[in-house]
């Protein structure tokens, strides 16, 4: 399999728009204020992996049924 590596001037990158859902609608982040920006760039994401391996590390009782 061939791979290619190809260099951009910057005269010729296009601009990512990330698009988030806030307040129950989709939008864009360039357009957030100071704070919801803010906000956004210290969100932590959820994964189940590493809800359930630490739910199994904490091993109490109430939580064995439901994860096994």
């Amino acid at each position: 399999m061939k791979t290619f590596e190809t260099t951009l001037d910057n005269s010729q990158r296009t601009k990512c728009e990330v698009w988030t859902r806030a307040m129950g609608y989709c939008r864009p982040v360039s357009n957030f204020n100071k704070g919801k920006k803010s906000e956004f760039y210290e969100r932590k994401y959820f994964t189940e992996e590493k809800a359930i391996s630490s739910m199994q590390a904490l091993s109490c009782d109430c939580c064995e049924a439901q994860v096994a």
